[in-house]
C-alpha cells in the first residue's frame, strides 16, 4: 500500500476519550500516514502491559490499575473500550508491528500529587488521573464550550452531529480534516480560557512534550501521537527543553505498580463515577461497531430485549419506530438520529408512552452491562490471582450485573461459596451482600446479592497487605481488629464473622478478646446488644461442623447478666430511651429463644428460658417500667404461651384504665400491638382486646388526643391494608347484635360476636367437607353430614375401577378413628 504524502513534524491526533468518531477518524488516519511509532497519552509504566492488548482473552472494556505499592487504596484507572481511539490506536499498531508507547506524566508521579492534594484539601479524589487534582477554579469542558458556541443547548447532541454523524467516506477523503478543525478549535480555546482551570496540565504537557523530542530523535518526525484534543495545541507550541524540565523539577513520587483489570460499561458512563465523559456507552459501542444503518439494528436491539422481558414488540413496531426517529430529526434539523430522537421513538413506539420499560432499554443498552476480560499472564497481587483461583473453582463469574445466588450449605460447592463470600466481607471487598432469601430461612440456607465492580480490583489489592491468600488475609484482620475493638458489640458481631467465614486460627484470638470485652462491660444495653449475635453464632456450629462450646459458655453468662439487670434498667427512661430498650427486649428475647437447648441448663431445672420468663413478669406488672416496654413484655408472654388470655386482658385494663395518663396508656398499646409480626390479627381474632382499646379511645379526653395520636398512628400504620380494613369493619359494627359486652376483665367476660362456649352442632358441619378434601370418604363409611358414600375424590374412583382387588387396601379409617 502507498504511504499519502503528509506535512512534515508529528502528526497530532487529537481526539475525545471514548469518542467512537474519533476512534474511526483515528484508524483512518493512522492507515492513510503509516507513522514508523505511535505515541499514546497514558502513563509510560504501562509500556510493558501493552502487548497483551494482542492476547485473545483480551476483551475490552478494561483499564489501566496503578496503585501505590505502599497504599493500595492510593489508585487510579486510564479506562479503554473498544471505540476508544486510544484503544483502536494500540490495537493497530501491535497489528502492523510499529513501535507503541505512553507518554503522559508517570504514575509514579501523578499518585503522588494527588496525595498530596488530598492531604492539602482534606477530601478523596475521583481517581480520575486526567482531571488532576483540585483546581482553584471550575474547569470547563471544551465539548460544552464550542456546543454553546454553534448554538447548541446538549454538548452531546452538538458532537453526534459534528463528529459520530460523519459518514466512514468522509475520512477517506481526507483522514487529517477531522483533526486540523478540532485542533483549531482547542488553539482558540486555549488562547481564552489558558488551562482551562487545570493547572496539573501544564505539567503532564511539559512532560509529554519531552517523550515527544525522544521519539523524534529515535524515528524522525514520521510518528503519530494519540492524545487528548485539549492538548494539542500545547504539544505543538515551541518550547525550549530546559524549560519543560524546569516544570518537573522536584516533583513528588512513589513507587506504582500497574496491571490491566477488567472495566464496565457502567463505570464508563458519567453518573457513574470515575468520570469518562460519556453518558451512553452502549450506544456508543453500537455506534461503532455497525457496519451500516445503525439506527435500523439499533431498534432491532432494542426490540429483541423488550421480546425477552415478554414485551410484545413486532418487526411493525421497529419500522414505525425507524420512521419517527428520522422524522424527529429532521424537524430538529438533524444530519441524523441521535440518541434522543431514538429514545424519543422507542418510548412512543415500543414503550407505549411508559418511562418503565425505557429505563430497562437505557440500563441494559444505551449504558449496557459489559464487562470486560484481561488475560491470565496480566500482573496481579498474589491475593487477586488467589481470589481468582477460586472463583474458578467454585464457578463464580464476576458479572457487572446484579444477580441472586441461593446456597445450600449441605452441598459443599454452596458451602465453599459461603466462606469465600464471608471472608471477602471482612476483607472490605463488596462483591456479595446477604440478601432475604425467597425460600427457607433455616441455618442451611443463604441469599446473596452479587455484583462485581471494578474498585473491587483495588480493595483486594488493599487486603493483600494482610496475607496472600484470602484465608490467611482473612484471618490476620479479624485477629487485628479483635485486638483493636473497644465495643463489647463489635467483637460479638466480629465473632459471628469469623464463624460465618470459618476462620479457625482467628476464632480463639476473637473468644478471648470477646470474654475480656464481656467480664468488664457492666452496661446491660451493651450485653443486650451483643447477644443476639452470640445465639445467631451459636446456631452455626451444627451446620458448618465448628466446635461453639467456648461462645456458649460465653453467651450463657451475658444472659444470666442480662435478666439480672434488665428490670431496673427499663426504669426512668424517656421515650426515646424506652423505645430503644423496646428494641433490645426483642433481641433478647429471640436470642434467648435460640439459645435453648444450646445452652446446658442448671440441674434444678431452673433454666434460662425460666429465668427470662421471670423477668418479662417483672416488666409487664411493675409500673415504674416505660408503658411501651411493659406493653411488649405483656405481648411476648402472651405469645409464648407464658400469660393466660384473661390476664393479658387484665392487664391491658389496667394500663387503659382511666387513672392511666393518655400518653402512656398509648405506649402500651404500642408495645403490645404495634412492632410485632400479627399484632393486627391479634386485635381482629380477639374482639374482647379490640373492645378493651375501642373504649379506651372513645374516653381519650379531646385535649389529650392530639397527644396520643401520633402514637396510635406509628402503631396502627404498620400493619398490612387488609388488617386495618378489618378492624374498622369491626369497630364499625360494634357489638353483635343481642350478644354480650364487656363489662370487666376477668374470667367469664364474652367477646362481641362470640357465644359462650363452643357450638358443636356447627363445628360438627364441616366435617363432611374436611373429609372430602382429604380423601376419607369409602363406600363402607357412614355418611354423617348427609354426603353420599360414593363422592370420593375422582382419582380414587379411577384408581378402585382399574384395581378392583386392591380396593380393600385403600379404604381409610374413619374420621373419628383417626382423631
Amino acid at each position: 500500500m502507498t504511504r499519502t504524502a503528509r506535512p512534515v513534524g508529528p502528526l497530532l491526533l487529537g481526539v475525545r476519550h471514548h469518542g467512537p468518531g474519533s476512534a474511526r477518524a483515528v484508524r483512518a488516519a493512522l492507515d492513510a500516514a503509516r507513522p514508523r511509532a505511535v505515541l499514546i497519552e497514558g502513563p509510560p509504566e504501562g509500556d510493558a502491559l501493552l502487548p497483551l492488548a494482542a492476547d485473545e482473552q483480551m476483551r475490552p472494556p478494561v483499564a489501566l490499575l496503578a496503585h501505590a505499592v505502599d497504599d493500595p487504596g492510593q489508585a487510579a484507572f486510564w479506562p479503554l473500550a473498544a471505540f476508544s481511539p486510544e484503544w483502536v490506536a494500540i490495537r493497530w499498531a501491535l497489528a502492523h508491528d510499529v513501535p507503541v508507547r505512553f507518554i503522559d506524566l508517570p504514575a509514579a508521579n501523578s499518585l503522588a500529587m494527588a496525595q498530596a492534594a488530598e492531604r492539602e484539601t482534606g477530601r478523596d479524589g475521583d481517581g480520575e488521573p486526567a482531571t488532576g487534582g483540585s483546581p482553584a477554579q471550575a474547569p470547563i469542558d471544551p465539548i460544552g464550550v464550542l456546543a454553546e458556541t454553534a448554538g447548541y443547548d446538549d454538548p452531546e447532541r452538538w458532537w453526534e452531529d459534528v463528529v459520530e454523524h460523519r459518514t466512514q467516506g468522509a475520512e477517506a477523503l481526507d483522514p487529517r480534516a477531522p483533526f486540523a478543525a478540532l485542533a483549531e478549535a482547542m488553539t482558540a480555546l486555549r488562547e481564552v480560557y489558558g488551562d482551562g482551570g487545570h493547572p496539573r496540565d501544564t505539567i503532564r504537557e511539559a512532560y509529554m512534550r519531552i517523550q515527544l523530542r525522544k521519539a523524534v530523535k529515535e524515528v524522525g518526525d514520521d510518528i503519530a501521537v494519540v492524545c487528548g484534543a485539549w492538548h494539542v495545541p500545547a504539544l505543538g507550541t515551541r518550547t525550549t527543553l530546559a524549560a519543560d524540565r524546569a516544570l518537573l523539577k522536584g516533583l513528588p513520587k512513589v513507587k506504582a505498580e500497574l496491571t490491566w483489570v477488567p472495566w464496565s460499561h457502567h463505570r464508563l458512563a458519567r453518573h457513574s463515577g470515575y468520570g469518562a465523559g460519556i453518558d451512553s456507552p452502549g450506544w456508543y459501542g453500537h455506534l461503532f461497531e455497525a457496519a451500516d444503518r445503525p439506527i435500523e439494528r439499533w431498534m432491532t436491539k432494542v426490540a429483541g430485549l423488550l421480546r425477552d422481558e415478554d414485551r410484545f414488540v413486532s418487526s411493525a413496531h421497529v419500522i414505525e419506530a425507524v420512521r419517527l426517529a428520522d422524522t424527529l430529526a429532521a424537524m430538529r434539523g438533524r444530519p441524523l438520529a441521535g440518541l434522543s430522537e431514538t429514545t424519543d421513538a422507542i418510548r412512543a413506539v415500543m414503550c407505549e408512552g411508559s418511562d418503565v420499560p425505557l429505563a430497562l432499554v437505557q440500563d441494559r443498552l444505551i449504558v449496557g452491562e459489559t464487562l470486560g476480560e484481561v488475560p491470565d499472564t496480566a500482573p496481579a497481587v498474589p491475593l487477586q490471582r488467589d481470589l481468582t483461583r477460586q472463583q474458578r473453582t467454585l464457578r463464580l463469574k464476576p458479572e457487572a450485573l446484579e444477580r441472586e445466588l441461593e446456597l445450600d450449605l449441605r452441598k459443599d460447592t454452596d458451602a465453599a461459596r459461603s466462606r469465600l463470600l464471608h471472608r471477602l466481607r471482612i476483607l472490605a471487598v463488596g462483591w456479595g451482600e446477604p440478601a432475604a432469601g425467597r425460600g427457607s430461612t433455616g441455618t442451611f440456607r443463604e441469599s446473596w446479592r452479587l455484583r462485581w465492580e471494578p474498585e473491587l480490583y483495588v480493595r483486594v489489592a488493599e487486603a493483600g497487605t494482610w496475607g496472600t491468600t484470602v484465608l490467611s488475609a482473612a484471618t490476620a484482620k479479624a485477629e487485628s481488629q479483635a485486638a483493636s475493638a473497644t465495643a463489647l458489640a463489635e467483637v460479638t458481631a466480629l465473632a459471628e464473622h469469623c464463624l460465618l467465614a470459618e476462620l479457625p486460627d482467628a476464632l480463639p484470638v476473637v473468644m478471648r478478646a470477646l470474654a475480656d470485652r464481656a467480664a468488664l462491660d457492666a452496661d446491660v444495653g451493651h450485653l443486650a446488644d451483643a447477644l443476639p449475635a452470640l445465639a445467631r453464632t451459636l446456631r452455626y456450629g451444627d451446620v458448618r461442623s465448628t466446635d461453639t462450646a467456648a461462645l456458649g459458655e460465653v453467651a450463657a453468662g451475658l444472659a444470666e447478666r442480662i435478666c439480672v439487670g434488665l428490670p431496673p434498667a427499663c426504669t426512668g427512661l424517656d421515650a426515646d430511651g424506652a423505645a430503644e430498650m423496646r428494641r433490645r427486649v426483642d433481641g433478647v428475647h429471640t436470642a434467648i429463644g435460640l439459645l435453648t437447648g444450646a445452652v446446658q441448663e442448671d440441674a434444678d431445672g431452673d433454666g434460662l428460658r425460666e429465668r427470662w420468663t421471670a423477668v418479662l413478669h417483672k416488666l409487664a406488672a411493675r409500673d415504674t417500667v416505660a408503658g411501651v416496654i411493659r406493653g411488649r413484655a405483656a405481648r411476648l408472654l402472651l405469645d409464648e404461651g407464658r400469660l393466660a388470655e384473661d390476664d393479658a386482658a387484665r392487664l391491658m385494663g389496667l394500663a387503659l384504665s382511666p387513672g392511666t395518663p393518655p400518653a402512656d396508656a398509648a405506649a402500651w398499646i404500642e408495645g403490645f400491638v404495634g412492632g410485632a409480626a400479627g399484632g393486627g390479627m391479634l386485635l381482629v381474632h380477639d374482639e374482647r382486646l379490640l373492645g378493651l382499646v375501642d373504649a379506651w379511645l372513645t374516653a381519650v379526653p379531646a385535649d389529650t388526643f392530639a397527644d396520643v395520636l401520633p402514637l396510635l398512628r406509628r402503631t396502627f400504620s404498620a400493619y398490612e391494608a387488609g388488617v386495618r380494613r378489618t378492624l374498622g369493619e369491626l369497630v364499625r359494627r360494634g357489638p353483635a347484635a343481642g350478644g354480650p359486652t364487656v363489662t370487666g376483665t376477668g374470667t367469664g367476660t364474652t367477646a362481641p360476636g362470640f357465644g359462650p362456649g363452643l357450638d358443636g352442632a356447627r363445628a360438627d358441619a364441616v366435617v363432611p367437607v374436611l373429609r372430602l378434601l382429604l380423601g376419607l370418604d369409602t363406600g363402607t363409611d357412614p355418611d354423617p353430614g348427609g354426603v353420599a358414600p360414593d363422592k370420593r375424590d375422582r382419582g380414587e374412583r379411577d384408581r378402585e375401577k382399574r384395581h378392583p382387588d386392591k380396593r380393600a387396601e385403600n379404604v381409610k379409617e374413619p374420621l373419628g378413628a383417626t382423631g
